[in-house]
């Protein structure tokens, strides 16, 4: 389960560095009918009129990606630290089914529980998505993409099948080496192709829709929280875990800062979802050929996450659980099936990748990485928010934090609906043929 929250990690880089390229899409826009002459002076320029010499402007608001990736990395630092207290007040949390039982009864497990499986359904369904970019890109798309999609189901639900995953540490090096060898070809290929590109901009004005799906991608980018409780329950010695949150935290940002402002200064406008198609001619290709094992074995550790859950909730208890015979072969495939094929629909329903990471993390990576965290202390500490200046000063600091995840949650769908339904009336509808590796956010 450690690995959850690197599979995570890696997926997330992908979505990340598409994040910043998001803010200056306005595709929307191309359907707007034009203002006649007439109309032109009254409306074009919205409700301010033209401000360029105006002595006060009231279009002011801007996105700035670097302010909101070291932001939410700090945030999100302060609820890992309060997700390892919460473990350490309650050791026989092991997920955060565990975590809803522990606070709301069988009802809070029930809830987190399918919560969680959601999730981690989502996630494998991005993995599909990303399986269906890289064929395309590699083959010059070759193909109908729903064609590649079923490979991609194919080749994870085979690769799910067995029951155990031995040497699972052993692959999630593989799949961190595998997606670290391929971002560095792209910052390098952005580099040299685009080395004369100069139109840098530290803020940009964009559509509300998608500046805050481009935050949305972000907070996909420290999504692996949900996979904490597990982490902390294989550590030899739980007291030094945050030593490794620390650890892990200030690599994140620091990577994640590193990447999306280098691809962003050379590529500028013309990155791609996701970034390892932001060069031209042969280096797509060797990216995503580097990228195959991040792309496969992530997806196929989320996929072996949630089907163990579902195995382990319906067998728990039963002698089904540990019989190595054709029924209990066939009562797993038959999980792993029903989860792989309901991810495959997930990916062509939504086949535009920074759309899909925008739904996930509005949905779940909200409350896994930012609200619920700022729940677990207000349920620590009940009873005792008023005892001290410090506690008062916390106990508001929690509950702000629970209300970032709600507002990312709130602002996250609506964002994610307006632009899902926007992408879906063009070239990439749902289930479409279309080249999934051309779009550009």
């Amino acid at each position: 389960m450690a690995q959850d929250q690197e599979v995570n990690r890696d997926q997330a880089e992908h979505g990340l560095m598409a994040a910043d390229s998001s803010e200056r899409s306005s595709d929307v826009e191309k359907n707007v009918k034009p203002f006649k002459s007439s109309q032109r002076s009254k409306g074009s320029e919205g409700p301010f009129g033209n401000e360029e010499n105006a002595e006060v402007k009231f279009k002011t608001m801007t996105w700035c990606g670097v302010i909101l990736i070291l932001g939410l990395g700090a945030v999100a630092t302060y609820t890992g630290y309060v997700i390892g207290q919460f473990k350490l007040a309650y050791p026989g949390v092991h997920n955060m089914a565990d975590a809803g039982e522990v606070m709301l009864g069988g009802i809070g497990r029930e809830i987190f529980g399918a919560a969680q499986i959601l999730f981690l359904i989502l996630i494998m369904g991005s993995h599909i998505l990303t399986f269906s970019i890289m064929m395309n890109t590699i083959t010059e798309h070759a193909t109908c993409s729903i064609v590649f999609g079923i490979v991609g189901l194919a080749v994870s639900l085979i690769c799910t099948l067995p029951r155990t995953l031995r040497r699972v540490s052993y692959m999630a090096i593989a799949s961190f080496i595998s997606i670290f060898a391929a971002v560095l070809i792209t910052m390098v290929g952005v580099g040299v192709e685009k080395a004369g590109h100069d139109k840098v901009r530290a803020t940009v004005v964009a559509p509300f829709s998608k500046a805050f799906l481009a935050t949305t991608n972000i907070v996909f980018a420290y999504a692996g929280h949900v996979g904490f409780f597990s982490f902390i329950s294989e550590m030899k010695e739980p007291e030094t875990y945050m030593k490794s949150l620390y650890l892990l935290q200030g690599c994140d940002v620091s990577m994640y800062l590193l990447v999306a402002v280098v691809i962003y200064r050379y590529a500028g406008a013309d990155v791609a979802s996701p970034a390892l198609g932001s060069t031209s001619g042969i280096l797509p290709k060797v990216a995503y050929g580097i990228a195959i094992p991040t792309i496969i074995i992530a997806g196929v550790i989320n996929g072996h996450v949630a089907a163990k859950f579902v195995y382990v909730r319906l067998f728990r208890g039963t002698d089904k659980m540990s019989k190595n015979t054709w029924g209990a072969f066939f009562r797993w495939a038959l999980i792993v099936l029903v989860l792989w094929t309901a991810a495959w629909i997930i990916a062509e329903a939504i086949p535009v990748f920074n759309d899909l990471l925008g739904l996930v993390s509005a949905l779940f990576a909200s409350w896994f990485t930012y609200g619920l965290s700022g729940v677990f202390w207000l349920y620590m500490n009940h009873g005792r928010y008023g005892e001290s200046k410090k506690k008062m000063a916390l106990t508001a600091v929690n509950v702000c934090v629970f209300l970032i995840g709600l507002i990312i949650c709130v602002l996250g769908l609506y964002a994610s609906g307006i632009t899902i339904g926007h992408d879906s009336k063009g070239r990439n509808g749902s289930f479409s043929c279309a080249d999934d590796s051309k779009w550009k956010p």
